[in-house]
């Protein structure tokens, strides 16, 4: 699966996820397919989502990072 693919996965993954919770884009992949994910793939889904909230009226919002300076991401209300 190439990264485009995986991005458009983890943005209907969204829909799952109940307003107010804070998740991190590997949250939205299930362990084992998170795993299977290579490092630089996994580094290039995580600047597309992050552009992807940026750039769109979503509902969703990047806040802090974690001490191991991955994304954190929050769904609000719109």
């Amino acid at each position: 699966m190439d990264v485009n693919e995986l991005l458009e996965l983890a943005i209907k993954e969204t829909d799952n996820v109940l307003a107010g919770e804070v998740f991190l884009v590997k949250d939205l992949f299930k362990g084992y397919e998170w795993n299977r994910i290579v490092v630089k793939d996994r580094l290039l889904l995580g600047t597309l989502f992050l552009n992807y909230v940026h750039k769109n009226e979503s509902d969703l919002m990047a806040i802090e990072k974690t001490s191991s300076h991955q994304q954190r991401y929050k769904k609000i209300i719109k």
